[in-house]
Parts: C-alpha cells; structure tokens; sequence
C-alpha cells in the first residue's frame, strides 16, 4: 500500500505543478499592482508578487509549458498581468521581452505599482517606454 501511495503522489505532483503554474498566472492575470519585492514599511510579499516569482521558477524547470501560459497572459491579463508578462520574458528571452514592452508601449491602461513603501501610478505606456529606455538597456 505505502508503495503504491507513494506511485500516486507521485504522479499527483506533477498534476499540482500544472495546477499551482495555473493558480500562479490567475493570479498574475487579475493583479491590479505591480511589485517585484516586499511593499510598504512590512515588507509585504503581495499575492501576486508570490505568483510571479513562482512562474519566474516555472519557467526555468518546464520552459515551454510556462512560456504558453506567459504569452497568454501578456495577451490577456490585466494592465499589471501584461507588465509582469512582459518582465517575465525579458528573463528568459530578452528580443521577445522587448518586443512584449514594444507592443505595450501603445497601451494606456493604468495600474498601480509599489517600490518599496513608494506606491504610484503608471500606464503600460509609460511603463514600457522606461523599461525600453532604461539604463539596463544597451
């Protein structure tokens, strides 16, 4: 019995990955702040700053599952879900990452975005033209 219970989570694992991956880019899909790291005088970890770190995982053990799933998103997530999309591939391939932040850059919807305790607003607009013209661009 311990055998077989150990073949079947086994197998469930792989199933959860797909699930969790699933949960992750929901997550990412419905964001309405962008963060990359802890926001406010706590540090908080946001939700979906958890989901992109997680997809940001996913995407370096199972590349071409995840890379489906980001393309998607970059297509049909919220204002934030398009701009962590567009981060995303800038990890794992910077000409598609550039090109995800050059197809965004004619977008004017808003969203909110947190640095540390400095929380603002942006347009993907906006937001993409930086990230094409910032200084971690040659």
């Amino acid at each position: 019995m311990a055998a077989v219970q150990g073949n079947s989570e086994g197998m469930l694992g792989i199933g959860k990955k797909d699930r969790d991956l699933d949960a992750a880019v929901e997550e990412l899909g419905r964001a309405d702040t962008l963060a990359f790291g802890g926001v406010g005088i706590a540090g908080q970890i946001l939700p979906a700053t958890e989901a992109y770190r997680h997809v940001e995982r996913a995407l370096r053990e199972h590349p071409e599952a995840a890379r489906k799933k980001v393309d998607r998103l970059l297509k049909h997530g919220s204002p934030a879900g398009k701009a962590y999309a567009a981060a995303l591939l800038d990890t794992v391939d910077p000409a598609a990452g550039r090109a995800a932040w050059e197809r965004l850059r004619d977008d004017d919807s808003e969203f909110t975005t947190f640095s540390g305790c400095i929380m603002g607003r942006a347009t993907l607009r906006e937001y993409a033209t930086e990230r094409l013209t910032g200084p971690d661009r040659s």
